[in-house]
Parts: C-alpha cells; structure tokens; sequence
C-alpha cells in the first residue's frame, strides 16, 4: 500500500502507540533483533505527478497514496471477517501454503511487508518454534546417557523458544498495525515480534537485513509496484528469498466466469451488510482485476535483479505464490 512517506516502530503490547523517532533506540529492539540498530534511509521528498489507476478509476499517484490508504484504515476492523467471508475461508489455507513454501528454519530473520494484521508474522512464529522443539529433542535423543536432571536442565536453559528467529512486520497503514498488535497480545505473541510504520516503496531498514521477505496480498496496492520489488532485493541479505502471495489471472475459463460474478455482485454487497463499506470492497475486487497476470509479474520481479524466480498457481489462478531469490 502507497500513502505519505513516514515511518516509525510501533512499541508491542503497551496502551496506545509509542513512536520512535529517527535517530532513537529501543533497548527492547536491540536486545530482540540480534543483527544490529534499525537503519533508516532518507524519504525523497519529490513526487511526480503522473496518472496510474485506483481500482479502475485513472487518478495521479500522489492521489492514489491517500486513497488507498482511506480503503485500509476503513476495512481495518472487519479485515478478518471479510477475509473469511469473501474467501470462504480459503485465505487461511493460502497463507499457510505460503509458510510451507517458506520452509523457515529456527534463526531466520523474517520481513513481512503490507502485513499489518499479523497472519504471515504469527504462522511463521508457530513454525520456526516447533521446529526449533523438534531440533531439540532430536538433540536429547542423541544424548541418551543424559540423566533426567541434566535433561530438564537443558530446557530450562531454552530462553529462546525460536531459536533466534525474529519478524518484523511493516506496514504503511496505522489502523491496521493496531489490529494486528491487538491479536498479537489477545494471543501471547510476543518474543521475536515487531511492528514498523513503513512504506513498501521506501523501506525504514539498511541493506541485506532479512533472510526472508514476505508480502501477502499488498503488492496489488502498491502505487509503484518496481519500486516495492526493488526495495525488497535490497533488504534482503545475499541468498535471501521473495515470497509473494497475491491475487492473480485465474487460467479456467468457467471459473473465471463463476469468480467474476462473485467478485462484482457478491463481494461488494457483503462489503456494505458486514462492514458498511461499498465502495471500498469495489475497489479490493477491482483492484485484482488491474494486477499484472502471473508471467508479467515474474518478469517484473526478475527485472529487480532477483534469480531462479518461478511461481505456483492456487485455486485455478485465484491467487499465486511467486519465489525468488537474491544471489
């Protein structure tokens, strides 16, 4: 999502939000992000005023950021609900497709960019631990001369419950940051865990930062989408994976028929009767349909200097899972 170029980290679990300024440390984020001081980049300042399009509607760019962001911070509190209801559910079994094809293994520093509500952030915390437990008892089986002592000993020693795996979620959109926060303490997510207010276009970190960056159904809404794809090359460290979750060109042509009906006369009504909000429903279902099909988009990624770049196809094209990797 494209809005006003800001940033800030967002404190975890405290009452209301507590920004940190450029050039200001939290302790607590140091202490978390073993690789070193968040690094900020300067924001640029200049703006063209070019045309691009909101949904289907032709707007400048700079307009499009404040539309977009308007969508979000209106969708922000039935975001779920209507992820379930549009979906039936499906996005849930997507997402999770996204973190078997991540494959994280207990140390990998993780940004999940456009991720504001938590989905990607809290199924990745829930592998990278029971992978990490499952290292652990390999671990203890190994050593079976061990007394039942020196056994319990050892897990007691096991601080980190994730094996050095932090993510960072960041997103251009408050509200949004606030109900993924909220989730995150109603669950009792909080070890490896962090929130920026970042824009995907300029992204608040130093170079070759992350093992892994992850972007779910947020590039479509991103006003300079090249832009996006070469901030993610640039933070990811050498050897580093883009994963891209997103709605695409749907190849049957009778379930392309069955999900447009959907999307236009069903999804935009559910919008208004769950969320009271038409026209920004409208402009989700829309906003699909302007999204570059699968190989276009491949070839986008690949011109942002990522390699071995392929992609898999969900639910006949409804949504595809772009990979690749920074050597």
């Amino acid at each position: 999502m494209a809005a006003p170029r800001s940033w800030a980290l967002w404190s975890l679990c405290g009452r209301g939000w507590s920004p940190v300024l450029p050039g200001c440390r939290l302790p607590w984020l140091r202490s978390c992000w073993p690789s070193g001081p968040l690094g900020a980049r300067p924001l640029s300042q200049e703006k063209r005023a070019t045309e691009t399009h909101f949904g289907f509607e032709t707007v400048s760019e700079e307009e499009k950021g404040g539309k977009v962001y308007q969508v979000f911070e209106s969708v922000a509190r039935k975001y779920d609900v209507m992820n379930d209801m549009m979906s039936l559910g499906i996005h849930r079994v997507w997402k999770d497709l996204l973190l078997l094809k991540m494959h994280p293994f207990p140390g990998t520093q993780l940004l999940d960019v456009a991720g504001g509500t938590g989905d990607i952030a809290f199924r990745f915390l829930n592998y990278v631990q029971a992978q990490h437990q499952r290292k652990q008892k390999r671990q203890l089986r190994a050593q079976q001369n061990l007394s039942w002592e020196e056994i319990a000993k050892k897990y007691q020693n096991q601080e980190d419950s994730l094996g050095g795996s932090r993510v960072m979620v960041c997103d251009i959109n408050k509200e949004m940051l606030k109900m993924g926060k909220q989730k995150a303490c109603a669950r009792g997510y909080k070890a490896g865990l962090a929130w920026v207010l970042g824009d995907a276009e300029e992204l608040p970190f130093d170079d070759d930062k992350f093992d892994v960056y992850t972007i779910a159904f947020g590039i479509r809404n991103v006003t300079h989408i090249d832009r996006a794809l070469q901030e993610a090359h640039r933070v990811l460290k050498p050897g580093g994976r883009f994963l891209c979750l997103e709605f695409s060109q749907v190849n049957n042509p009778l379930v392309s028929r069955l999900y447009d009906v959907y999307s236009f006369q069903v999804i935009p009504v559910l919008g208004e009767v769950i969320a009271g909000d038409w026209k920004s429903y409208q402009y989700l279902v829309e906003s699909i349909r302007q999204f570059p099909p699968q190989e276009e988009f491949k070839e986008m990624i690949e011109d942002a200097g990522f390699q071995k770049v392929t992609y898999e196809n969900l639910t006949s094209g409804i949504v595809a899972i772009h990979s690749g990797f920074k050597l």
